[in-house]
């Protein structure tokens, strides 16, 4: 029955979950399945068959007397499995015959249990309380709420989102407070940062004893005003502190805003997602610390200074208040201990007309309590500045038409622009002479006009204006020269059409003068209508030349602005035009008369050549390859002429220059050691012609290498037996850094009498670490490496031996005792030559014998070593 009513249950659960039951069946394996936890049961997990024939299965291991097997094969649940971090249930199954015995596995089978969302999200806390100030900034974090979910945090089931459901009260159906949905930070929104605000509070002053009857008389009378006709007695004032004060300590019992928070799992806002709420009470405080926004001082006000201005507070009464002057200027502010800042002196808008207040509050060892508050003091303009006129001069032509504008008058104001301080209103007065008319011209708004014709030079060439100018308080008299000026019916003639040809060598110096021209104006002299000006009009499409005018003579210097080029342009063909500053009356036009032509040929002259550049600096590594090119020296001649190159400075010899090319080769090996920079000069010289030469330095700077080793200065030394003496070992590597020092010395290999100890960067010492019995020679090999670890091994000769008292004891290493002295060999020659085979058998028996004696020598002294 019971496996009839799994298969049934097998089939529904099947159906339900579209899959068919193929699906959760399979041969006996090794295998990990997926079940999900709190599963209605019994539940089948999965069907196993065996290819063996078997009666019965068996399941053993982490069963936990939740799972079993039927005898068919069916894996199921007895009871739910609940889901736990990291959790997981280890089973072996095996298929047995009738008589119990294994004919398939065991197989090792994993339940891997599948979190399912059935955990609700759970607050840290019942209720949270927490204080804001009114007027902070908004989208600043004031308080955080934090939920945990039961489920797995690495699935939707365990993501929390936080939102606000309510706000009570709501004013508006304004949210004065926002949530951030992933962290739960509690901060105000832009519309809680401008409209939140705190009840009445009491608040306490520097020096103000909190509970004093005194004090507490005195914030009566400020907070706790009667209100609804309640009679004072029953509104005592101790009930009112009492009550202010234990609002503040418990913000439970009365809030100003209760938030209904809620948290969702499943990353929030899905239909089947489990959430949780909680309160939070928030209690507005009063914020002391407000800028009293912008200020306005008049300047130059009378009075008594210091003058106040305005009053600061911070949220701790014991705060220290301190100014910070933000402008180099002069700073006429100061701030007292009960935060009231003042004026020091009259204020001038015309030297700074907006001043920045930073204000500090800091305890008594100057840590802030407070941020730093800026306040803005602008100074008011008064009307305390005269209007001022610069001179004004302007010109008017005999036909200027009736009502153009003669010029402008340069009259202005220091008070504030745009305002009626700064307003001026000008009244022409008077008009020297009055002729032909004694209103020849207006003044409307600075810009005077001609109000009447018949302007004559003739009769009058100059009128003087007298102009009121005023700002409505102060009033200045200004003056402005009219000058009347011939009208501009003449054009300029020049004295000759054609100035003919000119010659100008092509290295002539900027502004030499090529010729002078000249062209008369028949108008009135020293008027725009005479003055003429001169044009290049044509012929010099490179701007190379150009005319400057004498103003005494009316003549033109046609000079040489920029340098010429025959190659650019070898020929002038110039047009010059002669022009008026003045504009021509109607019907008078610029002619032929007022052209002139000119003709400038260019002298070829032989240039040198010329280098590409004037110097080079090459850097090149030392150990470059004979025959590669270092640089190629590029040059041109400006005639176009054949050119080739030398060499000098080389005194080593090491390079050599391809005389067409003008490509530097080494010919021999480098070395930075011998010089580290090489000077050369590369000469270009003209193969034809004057042979003209032009020069070019190049540095060759030589890098170094590795290419030496370090190498010691002695090879040889002494120990003296008595005081254990240590040899100094000093390096030499001709090499820059970094491949020289320091240096690293070592044994070739380890030794039981002789150890080094570093000295400094080039030398290290050796050391004997015991004596000998007898005097002797060592051969000690020394490995040597610079700074780049190159090095090699070099032996150094030392002698071991008895001193005496002055420590001479000097014996040269490798020197051999068998040796002979010159008395041993005087003697032996002074014998009788008639010995002489005898003599021979002799030294050839003792040679082999001292070479016996020497080999014993050797073999101890390597066992030192």
């Amino acid at each position: 029955m019971r496996g009839a009513h799994l298969l049934h249950l097998t089939v529904l659960v099947s159906i339900a979950h579209g899959i068919g039951l193929e699906d959760i069946k399979g041969p006996l394996d090794n295998l990990v399945l997926d079940v999900p936890e709190a599963t209605p049961v019994p539940y089948p997990i999965y069907q196993f068959t065996s290819t063996e024939e078997a009666e019965t299965y068996h399941v053993s291991g982490e069963t936990e007397g939740k799972i079993s097997i039927s005898s068919d094969g069916w894996l199921f649940l007895e009871q739910p499995l609940e889901w736990s971090q990291d959790k997981s249930h280890h089973l072996d199954i095996e298929a047995r015959s009738a008589d119990g015995e294994t004919v398939d596995g065991p197989y090792s089978v994993v339940l891997q249990v599948v979190d399912v969302n059935n955990n609700h999200p759970v607050f840290s806390e019942s209720q949270y309380s927490a204080h804001v100030r009114e007027h902070s900034p908004a989208e600043v974090p004031f308080l955080q709420v934090f939920a945990t979910d039961a489920d797995d945090p690495d699935t939707l089931n365990a993501q929390l989102r936080f939102s606000i459901v309510n706000q009570i009260p709501n004013p508006g159906n304004g949210f004065y407070f926002g949530i951030n949905p992933d962290s739960g930070d509690i901060f105000l929104t832009e519309e809680g940062a401008e409209f939140l605000r705190a009840r009445p509070a009491v608040t306490y002053s520097r020096g103000e004893v909190r509970g004093s009857p005194d004090v507490l008389k005195k914030k009566f009378e400020d907070y706790c005003v009667p209100r609804n006709n309640i009679p004072l007695e029953n509104n005592p004032f101790y009930t009112c502190i009492e009550r202010a004060e234990r609002r503040g300590a418990n913000l439970l019992q009365d809030p100003d805003y209760a938030l209904i928070v809620r948290v969702e799992d499943l990353g929030g806002g899905a239909p089947n997602a489990l959430s949780s709420t909680t309160r939070v009470n928030i209690a507005v405080i009063q914020n002391l610390w407000v800028s009293p926004g912008p200020i306005t001082i008049r300047e130059n006000v009378e009075g008594e200074y210091p003058m106040y201005l305005t009053t600061v507070r911070a949220n701790d009464p014991t705060a220290l208040y301190r100014l910070v002057q933000k402008e180099r200027l002069s700073f006429p502010f100061t701030i007292n201990e009960d935060g009231e800042i003042h004026v020091t002196a009259p204020l001038d808008r015309e030297e700074k007309e907006m001043y920045t207040l930073v204000v500090l509050a800091e305890d008594g060892q100057g840590v802030e309590l407070e941020k730093p508050m800026e306040i803005h003091v602008e100074v008011e303009d008064v009307n305390d500045n005269r209007p001022v006129c610069d001179e004004a001069v302007f010109e008017v032509q005999e036909n200027e038409p009736i009502g153009n504008q003669i010029g402008v008058l340069p009259a202005h104001d220091s008070d504030k622009e745009n305002t009626l301080n700064s307003l001026l209103v000008y009244t022409l007065i008077r008009q020297k002479p009055a002729k032909p008319f004694d209103r020849m011209f207006t003044i409307d708004n600075g810009e005077i006009k001609l109000a009447n014709k018949n302007l004559q030079r003739k009769v009058v060439s100059q009128y003087e204006l007298t102009i009121n100018v005023t700002d409505g308080v102060y009033t200045t008299e200004c003056k402005a020269i009219i000058k009347v000026i011939d009208i501009n019916n003449e054009i300029p003639v020049f004295e000759k059409k054609d100035y003919g040809t000119h010659s100008a060598p092509e290295l002539a110096e900027v502004g030499t003068t090529l010729l002078t021209i000249k062209a008369t104006d028949a108008d009135d002299p020293g008027t725009g209508s005479s003055r003429v000006e001169y044009h290049i009009a044509a012929g010099d499409p490179h701007n190379l030349l150009a005319i400057e005018v004498d103003e005494d003579t009316g003549e033109g210097r046609v000079y040489i602005a920029r340098p010429l080029d025959y190659e650019l342009q070898s020929v002038f063909n110039l047009q010059i035009n002669a022009r008026n500053p003045e504009p021509l009356i109607k019907g008078v036009e610029y002619d032929e008369n007022a052209t002139t032509f000119v003709v400038i040929q260019l002298v070829d002259v032989d240039e040198p050549p010329e280098f590409d550049v004037e110097t080079l600096n090459v850097n090149v590594p030392e150990n470059i390859t004979v025959g590669t090119v270092i640089m190629t020296a590029k040059a041109k001649d400006p005639e176009g002429k054949t050119i080739k190159f030398k060499m000098e400075g080389d005194e080593h010899n090491w390079l050599e220059l391809d005389a067409d090319s003008g490509e530097l080769k080494t010919k021999a090996a480098l070395d930075r050691e011998t010089v580290e920079q090489l000077s050369l000069t590369l000469i270009a010289y003209e193969t034809e012609g004057d042979k003209q030469e032009a020069e070019m330095k190049v540095d060759i700077h030589l890098l170094d290498v590795n290419d030496n080793y370090p190498i010691l200065q002695k090879t040889q030394g002494f120990i003296c037996v008595q005081d254990m003496t240590r040899l100094t070992l000093t390096a030499v590597d001709k090499d820059a850094d970094p491949y020289g020092e320091p240096f690293t010395f070592s044994l070739n290999r380890k030794s039981p009498n002789f150890e080094i100890k570093p000295l400094d960067g080039t030398s290290a010492r050796l050391v004997l670490k015991k004596k000998p019995s007898t005097d002797m020679n060592a051969i000690v090999p020394i490995n040597i490496k610079d700074k780049a670890g190159m090095g090699i091994t070099q032996k150094f000769d030392v002698r071991i031996c008895n001193c005496t008292k002055l420590g001479y004891c000097y014996i040269e290493p490798a020197a051999h005792s068998w040796k002979l002295g010159m008395s041993g060999t005087i003697g032996i020659l002074a014998g009788t030559f008639g010995f002489i085979g005898l003599f021979l058998i002799i030294v050839i028996y003792r040679i082999k014998k001292k070479d016996q004696h020497r080999a014993a020598t050797s073999g101890e002294a390597k066992a030192m070593l």
